[in-house]
């Protein structure tokens, strides 16, 4: 995607971050864990190409992208939103859809960058297949957000301080471990609430099928941090456990502070300082927020990192009452949504290839 899109300045197109990280070979081919065997199964199975799972002939009005409620717009009810006419209006939700889009799409390519990189670094070989899989549903993912930011919202925006903090973070980490905690179950679990979203309120079509695909492959890959953290957790000390809950409890607050999209607001100068210190007061975004961890508080849970700390920190973002939320029945449901757009889009196909035999 060329930088001339991009609504601010790309102050660098390479970033480079140093790993120091081990490649890891295991030669014991026979032996694997039944449950990431199946998710490699089924990672297999799914897989999908965006060129043609999606319809790319679909019109988007760049002035109301994803045809989302008035409401949901971050300032709604502020004195700025009220002091603005339609043509203004428009602009602020062209720019907050591509500035959204814009950190899936960075987010996305580090998740690229982070499976790649666990397929050395992690001492299993059932892992090792798995995170090569995920390897490809990132590269679609990418694919995907930088062909709709392109092609139709012509618009995007560099990725956000917080974000390029933890990736930062994720990736400089040697530990494997880190790897998945810090992308696997926090990026990517933040990421699935905010797409589920998109998907369960958006009108437009190709952005809702969009992140409902994305989505069944992030469930899956959720999962697969789940699953091998779960087995490797127990084995530390308390000690290494305590490093690592309080990574995540500094983390989230940092990623509770991310999505406020200031730069937006400065870029179109539109009283910046106003619109950040009325969402921050809103009930709205409040509640809005609190639905980001839906995903994450009950991995962390699953995973065995949910001591005094942990639950101090989600208890005081107000947001503790997630931890008794059922991960699997949302993965589930991830899955199912995905699968009933596609049995449409297929039905939709087949219908339309039978009239127009009937019509020759």
């Amino acid at each position: 995607m060329s930088t001339r899109i991009y609504a601010l300045p790309v102050e660098q197109t390479k970033w480079q971050v140093p790993s120091g990280d081990t490649t890891v070979f295991d030669w014991e081919y026979d032996e694997g864990r039944d449950r990431l065997l199946s998710l490699y199964e089924k990672g297999k199975q799914k897989q999908w190409d965006g060129a043609d799972r999606l319809d790319w002939s679909i019109e988007v009005d760049p002035n109301d992208p994803m045809g989302v409620p008035e409401q949901s717009i971050a300032i709604y009810g502020s004195r700025v939103w009220e002091s603005l006419g339609p043509k203004d209006r428009g602009m602020i939700r062209h720019h907050l859809t591509a500035w959204q889009f814009s950190q899936f799409l960075h987010g996305e390519q580090g998740a690229l960058i982070c499976s790649s990189k666990i397929v050395h670094t992690v001492p299993e070989l059932d892992a090792k297949f798995y995170a090569a899989t995920q390897v490809m549903d990132e590269a679609r993912h990418v694919e995907v957000y930088s062909r709709y930011l392109r092609e139709k919202l012509q618009l995007a925006y560099p990725i956000n301080p917080g974000l390029k903090a933890l990736l930062n973070d994720v990736i400089s980490d040697s530990r494997w471990d880190m790897t998945y905690l810090g992308m696997q179950v926090l990026i990517e679990g933040l990421a699935l609430a905010a797409f589920g979203l998109i998907r369960d309120m958006a009108t437009e079509p190709l952005a809702k099928a969009l992140n409902a695909y994305v989505m069944q492959d992030e469930a899956r890959h959720v999962a697969f941090g789940r699953l091998a953290l779960r087995d490797y957790y127990p084995q530390l000390t308390q000690a290494e456990r305590d490093e690592r809950e309080e990574f995540c409890t500094e983390a989230c607050h940092l990623m509770q502070q991310r999505f406020v999209g200031e730069e937006v607001w400065r870029n179109l100068d539109v009283d910046a300082d106003e619109c950040i210190d009325f969402m921050r007061r809103s009930e709205h975004f409040k509640q809005f927020q609190s639905h980001l961890f839906s995903r994450i508080m009950p991995t962390l849970k699953d995973i065995g990192l949910f001591g005094e700390k942990m639950r101090t920190t989600f208890a005081d973002m107000g947001i503790l009452g997630y931890a008794g939320q059922d991960i699997e029945v949302l993965m589930d449901e991830d899955e199912k949504i995905a699968g009933d757009l596609d049995k449409a889009r297929i039905q939709q196909v087949d219908t339309a290839i039978a009239v127009g035999r009937f019509e020759s």
